[in-house]
């Protein structure tokens, strides 16, 4: 692919792009045909369609951009499902959706999952914080009788605000390099942005959405429907917390240790270092946190091995669909990118002449339009813009304003080419038009109020 060069014009290449998605929407929604099918057989269409090298689109691009995506998520939801279930059949989430309904009240249930959601998705990535916080989410909506999707948009919107608008989360670290903003800056304007936009795209939307949409608790995660395997006494709350505060803090540790290291406040080099990070990266955390979920949660409580591994392997078979069809949205992503779309449309929006901070915004957004990836939306996009934000004389808070205008305009319009949007309607057992209803709907009001904020903030510092 390094000495392939695209030929079409942008307007070509758009017109494809946007075929593409209508070819999606046809053969899901009309002829009901299945996902992994449909997006195969689109990715496949639209890489011939753009004139990629025929003997290099199966496994170059095709089957690549599939692997890789399955590498980062095959994994982590294996793992976050063995979690979760462990923590449904000891009783354990039941007994912490209990504890959230009796602290916060029944009307405030949400809420409460949203904030934990937030404090959570600080060092967690947004797909192990999924899985490991729907099991929850999931026992919350079964103890109050009512339908997920108040309370599974309140966790998954603060999840997903988190990871593109703070650090040490990848998008929000490498456009703060591009633009030369202060990490520090970031933070301290990220944190009340990230809460506030959650707040309006997470948790009100989630309520009203849930008024108007029925979507039902799923058993995905879960490995089927809840049955009477749960002993006499579940496990505590605390115990539950306890457990899934050990991937957090492994994780954070990793994060902190990179920054000391990039800060060059320790020897990024040394063994420990080197150690403390492979056991702090997601999937190493969340094999340790399951471990000590099978004994704690497990044997410890006096269930036999076979039954272990039975609750064990019962999370697993749910979750395929989920990861195949994953990595079929990261692969017709990848067409997108090696075919060139998405360089066109950044190309064209960052030619426009506006405005700096409208400038970032509106890359970002194309980029994420066009190929589907959040954080590669982010940092192309600040890559793109950054000689024009040097060239603006901002000062550092503004220079901090810019990075999460850009991170706003990375997170909108999430559709068929976004692994996220099938991790999502997959998760929480909804067809194509609901996920298009609620979680395109939640990606795009973040990227409207994200933006909004950092605009005023802009124009007032």
């Amino acid at each position: 692919m390094d000495t392939w060069t695209q030929t079409l014009s942008t307007g070509a290449l758009l017109g494809i792009a946007a075929a593409a998605i209508l070819l999606i929407l046809l053969l899901i929604i009309k002829f009901r045909i299945h996902a992994l099918l449909t997006l195969t057989i689109v990715s496949l269409l639209t890489a011939i369609a753009t004139g990629l090298p025929t003997n290099q689109i199966v496994n170059d691009v095709l089957v690549k951009n599939f692997g890789g995506t399955l590498g980062n998520v095959a994994l982590l939801v294996g793992l976050g499902a063995m979690l979760g279930r462990l923590v449904e059949t000891s009783g354990g989430a039941q007994s912490l959706a209990d504890s959230l309904v009796r602290i916060f009240g029944e009307k405030n249930a949400p809420f409460a999952l949203g904030v934990a959601s937030l404090i959570f998705g600080f060092p967690i990535f947004f797909d192990a914080g999924l899985v490991v916080m729907l099991p929850i989410v999931f026992a919350t909506a079964r103890r109050m009788n009512a339908p997920v999707l108040a309370y599974g948009l309140a966790s998954i919107g603060a999840f997903s605000v988190m990871h593109v608008f703070l650090p040490p989360h990848p998008g929000p670290i490498a456009a703060s390099e591009f633009y030369g903003a202060g990490i520090g800056y970031v933070l301290l304007l990220g944190l009340p942005l990230a809460f506030i936009t959650w707040y309006f795209s997470g948790y009100l939307l989630g309520k009203f959405l849930g008024r108007h949409i029925y979507v039902p608790v799923p058993d995905l995660l879960s490995g089927g429907t809840p049955d009477n395997d749960n002993p006499d006494e579940p496990a505590r709350a605390g115990t539950v917390i306890g457990i899934m505060l050990i991937p957090m803090l492994l994780i954070f540790l990793n994060t902190g240790l990179a920054t000391l290291t990039a800060e060059n406040m320790i020897n990024g080099n040394a063994s420990w270092v080197s150690f403390l990070r492979m056991i702090g990266s997601t999937p190493i955390a969340l094999l340790i946190s399951v471990l000590v979920a099978m004994f704690v949660l497990g044997r410890k409580r006096g269930k036999e091995a076979s039954a272990l591994e039975k609750a064990i392997d019962g999370a697993l078979g749910p979750v395929c669909s989920v990861i195949l069809i994953t990595g079929a949205g990261g692969m017709f992503g990848g067409v997108l990118r090696a075919s060139g779309i998405g360089q066109a449309l950044a190309d064209s929006m960052s030619q426009l002449g506006i405005p700096v901070l409208w400038g970032c915004f509106l890359v970002a957004l194309a980029l994420r339009i066009a190929q589907g990836s959040a954080t590669v939306a982010l940092t192309t996009a600040a890559a793109l813009m950054a000689p024009a934000v040097a060239a603006a004389g901002l000062n550092d808070w503004q220079l901090a304003c810019v990075v999460l205008a850009t991170a706003a305009g990375s997170v909108g319009v999430s559709h068929f080419n976004d692994s996220g949007f099938w991790l999502v309607g997959r998760l929480l057992d909804m067809d194509v038009p609901t996920t298009l209803k609620t979680w395109t709907v939640n990606q795009t009001l973040i990227a409207i109020v994200g933006f909004a904020l950092s605009a005023l903030v802009f124009s007032i510092l």
